[in-house]
């Protein structure tokens, strides 16, 4: 068997592209210096991959910022305000992504939103009654004749037509129907030229597939394919999936005259079984993804060998494939100087995973694979316990009873309580939580962690920055403030940190979006609190105001879905072992006298099965539950937040309607405020702050702009339930961009209370 690779983490072994576009962005570097960086990028990850003897390496699969803005790109799909601006093609490319505001106009970004059931998010492509889909960029071509320079032959990547179509926004009065025609015209010239290159294989991925699909859906999947594959020529065409299995599209793609099919049998709960039932065309090829491109944890070879006989019993021709792109797995683990040899032992990142394929392309082509000293070293790791258990978490798991997840009194009576406990005004404004972090502020954190500044003079610095956040605040006119957050690295990680059962990497850094890397920790065992968290500098944060501050904390299934979790245990077993330790946090912060306290489940959609009739059984009957553990406990007139943002919420309102908080931020501003109307319609209980502007764009948002946002909810929200406040923490952005954008949203709340008499609930 052959080996391949889906696709390759682009960020670089120490993050050489986030910096190189960053100082792009600030100025301080050119675009020649940046193509370069990005250049050098891509070379190195070819010849990682070639000297790994991986058969199949990709090509197309870097990108300065999304994978589906490349794709927009290169089918010409550039909305009109972006055309008008007059950028050079790069810069262009970057006000899609991140919004422009300079002398040659003001534009918002494209919106974004969570890329399947992962911690990636991609840039939503907007079709609208002027785009013209054709095939219009070169990037895919230039790339594969680059690693062709280096007598590199790869498979160039492009996104499918029926995930663009499905994915994309469309802002006119044309659907994806109106769209199809152009769609094969496009990828049909994308063949031409592939074959004009003479490229052997063409990857073209559908995740879309793994979704519910109807038979529209899957009309539409069949008029693509059935006008793009008639002349496709000799390149060869790979239909790539991945996130789970095709149940919907299986015998249709198997029917199709495509030459490789890629399925995922690590969360394709019924790959083997659809070979086994329908078969699978002799004349294709199999991409068997076997190798997981989501966790971190070493593959069993017991089980993937098994799992590869059964498919090659069903399969003429079987490739060892990774399940998804590895971007999302850190890129390797030689950086890693902290973890113990023993950690690492059951450790495989990106670079290893490669690794891994060659092991198991060897291990399968012997006739007895098990005294191979390959196979037993790998078959140690599963054999042997690996951490001590925690009996006393455990135990407070199993006897968890339905009245721990139940918060009294009812909603209807916390709120009135809450009224009259905190007096705030009509449209109360805050923000979700962090606040900028200067270079000051982070070399002050790292001096702390390397031990050359003491506690003392650490905790003096960071109560500086806390009391200057809290005047900032108070200046500005915001009605509940935050302590700013200085002393967190990462909303996950910091708490982490401070939690037994967690291990930490050093430089494990995975893309989430554009430049932003996060560096996940790893759930090594059972997890406890080992003391209080936040309590400090919350309270130190209250006693420098009257108005209330809110307690900032990470709940648990945003917990253990940003981190990598165990695979020894269920998921649903480590988020109630997770909420049991936030909950003591919480208890404690209400203890000291902190009367809001924000428990954010920013990632409460990640994980959600990308099947709606495995939503409940599988997820939300416990993930709910485990925040409303979280904050069970408090009293009637602590008021509980939470935030969520990046996904699309409106298909689970109900759900998280019954997770029983009190007031829930939401993102809206990037997906045009789409979810106010689905709170009117599900007559949504809680208090709520749709976001009114943009955080992951450094442009400004008017005041004027903001007053029209607020006036828009004010039609669907009443003007007792609703929040005012940005879409997500401040964290990434700059102090400048920051006050004015802050000031703003003051100004445009105040001129909407002035005027609220004349306006309807």
């Amino acid at each position: 068997m052959k080996t391949a690779v889906i696709g390759y983490p682009r960020i670089g072994l120490l993050r050489e592209l986030k910096f190189a576009t960053e100082n792009y962005f600030k100025g301080e570097s050119s675009e020649e210096a940046l193509q370069a960086t990005a250049k050098l990028l891509r070379e190195t990850h070819w010849q990682i991959q070639h000297q790994a003897q991986v058969d199949f390496i990709s090509s197309n699969d870097f990108s300065f910022y999304d994978q589906m803005l490349d794709t927009a790109i290169l089918f010409n799909a550039i909305p009109h305000r972006y055309r008008t601006l007059d950028l050079s093609p790069l810069a262009a490319y970057f006000a899609m992504a991140r919004g422009y505001q300079g002398e040659k106009g003001d534009v918002k970004a494209l919106a974004m939103k969570k890329w399947f059931n992962t911690n990636y998010h991609y840039l939503v492509p907007e079709l609208d009654n002027q785009t013209e889909l054709k095939l219009t960029g070169t990037k895919l071509f230039d790339e594969y004749q680059q690693a062709k320079a280096l007598n590199i032959e790869t498979k160039p990547v492009v996104i499918g037509p029926f995930t663009f179509l499905k994915l994309a926004r469309y802002s006119g009065n044309r659907q994806s129907k109106d769209f199809v025609s152009a769609m094969i015209n496009a990828y049909r010239s994308l063949l031409e030229q592939l074959n004009q290159l003479s490229v052997t294989w063409v990857q073209i991925d559908e995740p879309a597939l793994v979704l519910d699909l109807t038979l529209s859906d899957l009309a539409l999947f069949t008029q693509l394919y059935d006008g793009i594959l008639k002349h496709k020529g000799q390149t060869k065409v790979l239909l790539q999936t991945y996130f789970g299995d095709i149940r919907d599209a299986y015998e249709r793609v198997n029917q199709l005259p495509f030459d490789g099919v890629g399925l995922d049998f690590v969360e394709g709960e019924y790959s083997l079984k659809l070979i086994e039932k329908y078969g699978f065309a002799q004349d294709k090829v199999l991409f068997a993804g076997v190798v997981n491109g989501k966790n971190i944890w070493k593959n069993n070879y017991q089980h993937t060998l098994e799992r590869l006989k059964s498919i090659a019993s069903k399969a003429n021709n079987v490739v060892i494939n990774t399940s998804c792109s590895l971007l999302h797995v850190p890129y390797t683990l030689n950086n890693e100087t902290k973890l113990t040899d023993t950690q690492k032992r059951y450790f495989a990142f990106a670079q290893e995973k490669l690794t891994e394929l060659n092991q198991l392309k060897t291990l399968i082509a012997e006739k007895d694979y098990t005294h191979h000293a390959m196979y037993t070293a790998n078959q140690e790791l599963f054999t042997q316990s690996r951490y001590t258990e925690n009996t006393q978490v455990n135990e407070r798991v199993a006897k968890l009873v339905d009245d721990d997840f139940i918060r009294h009194p009812e909603f209807t009576q916390r709120e009135q309580i809450q009224k009259q406990a905190f007096n705030l005004p009509l449209l109360p404004t805050t923000t979700i939580g962090s606040f900028p972090q200067t270079a000051e502020i982070r070399t002050y954190r790292a001096k702390f962690k390397q031990g050359t500044i003491s506690a003392i003079d650490y905790r003096h610095f960071i109560e500086k920055q806390i009391a200057d956040c809290i005047a900032l605040q108070e200046q500005i006119g915001l009605d509940v403030l935050v302590h700013g957050e200085f002393e967190r690295n990462d909303m996950v990680e910091f708490f982490g940190e401070a939690l037994e059962g967690f291990i930490f990497t050093e430089k494990a850094w995975v893309q989430s979006y554009g430049t932003r890397c996060v560096k996940p920790p790893i759930i090594w065992g059972d997890v406890a609190r080992k003391g209080p968290i936040t309590v400090d500098y919350t309270v130190y944060a209250q006693k420098l105001t009257d108005k209330p501050v809110k307690g900032m904390l990470t709940g648990p299934v945003t917990i253990l879905n940003w981190s990598f979790p165990r695979e020894d245990i269920s998921l649903r077993n480590s988020a109630l072992q997770i909420a049991l330790a936030i909950r003591e946090e919480v208890l404690d912060l209400e203890a000291a006298g902190i009367r809001v306290i924000q428990v954010d489940e920013a990632a409460l959609k990640e994980k959600l099965p990308l099947r709606r009739q495995e939503w409940h059984i599988s997820y939300l009957d416990w993930a709910i539950p485990a925040f409303r553990l979280v904050h069970s406990g408090v009293k009637s007139d602590t008021q509980i937040h939470t935030h969520m943002c990046y996904s699309e919420f409106e298909d689970i309102l109900s759900d998280i309607d019954n997770m029983d908080a009190d007031v829930i931020s939401f993102e809206a501003s990037r997906s045009n405020l789409s979810i106010i109307k689905v709170l009117k319609a599900q007559q949504f209980k809680t208090e709520v702050g749709p976001g009114v502007y943009d955080i992951h764009s450094p442009r400004i948002p008017t005041v004027a702009e903001i007053s029209q946002t607020i006036e828009q909810m004010l039609f669907e929200v009443d003007k007792t339930k609703l929040w005012i406040n940005p879409d997500c923490g401040l964290k990434t952005r700059g102090e400048k961009e920051t006050v004015a954008s802050l000031k703003n949203i003051v100004a445009a709340t105040q001129q909407i209370r002035n005027k609220l008499i004349t306006l309807p609930k």
